[in-house]
């Protein structure tokens, strides 16, 4: 059973940085796409940053200009490189690969997440 296993969450102050990382115990084949949720208290899980097999990239507004998603296919890794945090950035991250597999049919894993955690 193939794990996601996430790190690189905390705690630091408004204007800092972190970079998550999020890498897979054993291979994956066939991934479509590779992406970073998250979810704060009280509120649904969120789509943030989302890469595509060929590399493309798409963000939430909120986190445009500060946020880069990136991916290394050779080592089924994908990274979340967050700048300029906000206290509204304050959540749990998950990380999500998404697989395709036969007769056009998907498959979601997901990491444990991972607490990212933004004071003012």
């Amino acid at each position: 059973q193939v794990q996601l296993v996430e790190s690189g969450g905390g705690l630091v102050q408004a204007g800092e940085s972190l970079r998550l990382s999020c890498a897979a115990s054993g291979s994956i084949s066939s991934i479509n796409t590779m992406a970073w949720c998250r979810q704060a208290p009280g509120k649904q899980r969120e789509l943030v940053a989302v890469i595509t097999s060929g590399g493309s990239t798409n963000y939430i507004d909120s986190v445009k200009g500060r946020f880069t998603i990136s991916r290394d296919n050779a080592k089924n890794t994908v990274y979340l490189q967050m700048n300029s945090l906000k206290p509204e950035d304050t959540a749990v991250y998950y990380c999500n690969i998404n697989q395709r597999r036969g007769w056009g049919s998907r498959y979601d894993y997901w990491g444990q997440g991972t607490q990212v955690t933004v004071s003012s």
